[in-house]
């Protein structure tokens, strides 16, 4: 196999399946990705590498393709019309070819030569996957992101046909698409969770021969919080309770995401008691709806206590014993 190795960049074997060869991509995406290495050309190259093995690695046809004839499974259908053109008694050769540069001049000019260039049918563009890590609150508030993508279009030298006098573009080699890099601000709704796959329509790999742009897709990781626990759109938190206001009754003050809460605390609540606030959990993605955020009580206890203190407590437990 000639020029790139697309399974050795993306570190799967031949026989890897459609799982794993998305999984390695997303892995070594975030370890390369510019915005992880910033001002890091070598990082970027790679990235750019890693997402050009990705494409074809991912759709079954063009593996297929690239499976046969190495990096120049792009000319597939040339290659395959040569082979049965040079084929004995009609019958199709099953053996595969190796092409230099000079045979594939030969190839194209005696498949182009004298006839006119047909364009190919538009198709619609690949859809793209971005990984996107945020915070709890910026899923419950939404935030924006500003991407860096590398991309192709329409190649400008040929005008996104592949083709100069009937023969393959020497920029884009007869694919119709050069590489491209654009800046894009998104959008992350509220309520997104862990894998949620935010569409942004029209931003994925252009389309060829006029056809529509593939989408984006923004996969979502939400950062663990050192204070909330999300279930679904459900938050629960511990709230420090004081014995006495446990005991006595109170109100205690309960952290939220849109700011503190004031909770009643009815006399003699159980450690571990927990207390819902209706509609002070996440959003629901795609409506006003919220979840409920649970306060779950954790009673604390006095320490260096007084002599009074002491003697106060003495009297409680002679008291709860007489009882």
């Amino acid at each position: 196999m000639a020029g790139k190795d697309y399974y050795n960049i993306l570190g799967v074997g031949r026989s890897a399946t459609e799982r794993e060869i998305k999984q390695a991509y997303r892995r070594l995406a975030r370890q390369h990705h510019p915005d992880v290495n910033p001002n890091d050309k070598s990082a970027e190259a790679k990235f750019k590498e890693i997402n050009e093995a990705y494409e074809v690695l991912s759709d079954q046809a063009k593996r297929q393709k690239y499976d046969r004839y190495g990096d120049q499974w792009q000319h597939a259908e040339q290659f395959a019309r040569a082979e049965q053109q040079q084929a004995p008694f009609g019958h199709s050769r099953t053996q595969s070819f190796s092409f230099e540069e000079a045979d594939l001049d030969s190839i194209f000019g005696d498949l182009f030569a004298g006839s006119r260039s047909r364009r190919a049918r538009p198709h619609r563009g690949q859809d793209v996957e971005r990984p996107v890590e945020v915070t709890l609150e910026e899923a419950y508030h939404g935030t924006k992101r500003m991407l860096t993508l590398h991309s192709q279009e329409p190649c400008h030298t040929c005008g996104g046909t592949g083709l100069i006098d009937r023969l393959p573009c020497s920029v884009c080699r007869g694919s119709g698409l050069a590489a491209a890099v654009k800046h894009l601000e998104v959008k992350i709704p509220a309520g997104v969770r862990d894998g949620s796959r935010v569409r942004i329509a029209g931003q994925g790999e252009p389309g060829a021969y006029g056809g529509p742009n593939g989408d984006l897709y923004l996969v979502v990781s939400v950062k663990p919080h050192s204070q909330f626990e999300r279930k679904d759109d459900d938050l629960y938190v511990d709230v420090p309770v004081p014995l006495t206001v446990a005991l006595l009754g109170g109100e205690v003050m309960v952290p939220g995401l849109k700011g503190k809460l004031a909770l009643k605390i009815p006399p003699e609540t159980a450690n571990g008691c927990s207390f819902r606030l209706a509609g002070q959990g996440m959003p629901h993605l795609g409506n006003s709806a919220h979840g409920d955020l649970f306060a779950r009580v954790n009673v604390v206890l006095p320490t260096k206590l007084s002599a009074e203190e002491k003697k106060l407590i003495e009297q409680l437990s002679q008291l709860r014993s007489c009882n």
